[in-house]
């Protein structure tokens, strides 16, 4: 079975890359990671990229006079190694409209809350904050618009009433490493595919909707 090239863009610790890094240890999985770039040179998931032996670029954008020269050249990176999907794993960077065109369908983000709602950063300090009883995380397809566009799939997790952010960014994080891989390969395997904004997940099991509800 031919994989789907993959490139995972991070900045910190890389927890959901090392998810997605067990998860390619899958034969029958549809996606390896052929590249990990990183704007921070001291980002700790680029250990866990090079205990597996996938290779590491660091890209500090503070090496670049704009945001336009730091994409292009993040760019020619990708397509250097020939990378036919982009995941955004704890990525801080907000990419250019011009970057998420060229990379239209073909880039995808994962998100500390249940989008639409609490875009942005303190998803959970905000989410205990508001008194929502439900919380979670949201893989979805890159828009130029921050933390918007088609959603893949949905992992819902209850708000308890003795939390704070920290135990609640726990429960959440521990969704996302079940999230992630799961909407990476429905992407990379083409069953899940952008239609007038909104996915068509192709497989039966889930229907309409990837929505996990996972136990601790």
């Amino acid at each position: 079975m031919a994989k789907t090239k993959v490139a995972v863009l991070i900045s910190g610790r890389g927890s959901n890359l090392k998810a997605l890094i067990e998860a390619c240890e899958d034969p029958s999985y549809p996606a390896e990671i052929v590249l990990v770039v990183s704007n921070n040179a001291k980002a700790g998931g680029l250990q866990h990229a090079q205990d597996a032996g996938i290779e590491t670029e660091v890209l500090d954008h503070r090496d670049f006079d704009s945001r336009d020269d730091f994409e292009d050249a993040l760019d020619t990176l990708l397509r250097l190694y020939a990378v036919r999907f982009v995941c955004l794993a704890g990525f801080m960077r907000i990419l250019t409209a011009s970057f998420t065109e060229r990379w239209r369908d073909l880039l995808i983000n994962i998100h500390p809350s249940l989008l639409p709602a609490f875009k942005g950063l303190h998803t959970h300090e905000r989410a205990l904050e508001t008194g929502v009883r439900v919380h979670g995380c949201t893989v979805h397809y890159v828009r130029p618009e921050m933390d918007n566009g088609p959603i893949i799939g949905q992992a819902a997790v209850p708000v308890l009433h003795d939390d704070t952010p920290e135990t609640l960014g726990a429960r959440v994080l521990t969704a996302e490493h079940q999230l992630f891989p799961q909407c990476v390969a429905l992407a990379c395997s083409g069953k899940a595919r952008v239609a007038a904004e909104h996915v068509r997940l192709q497989v039966r099991e889930f229907g309409a909707e990837l929505l996990m509800n996972p136990h601790d």
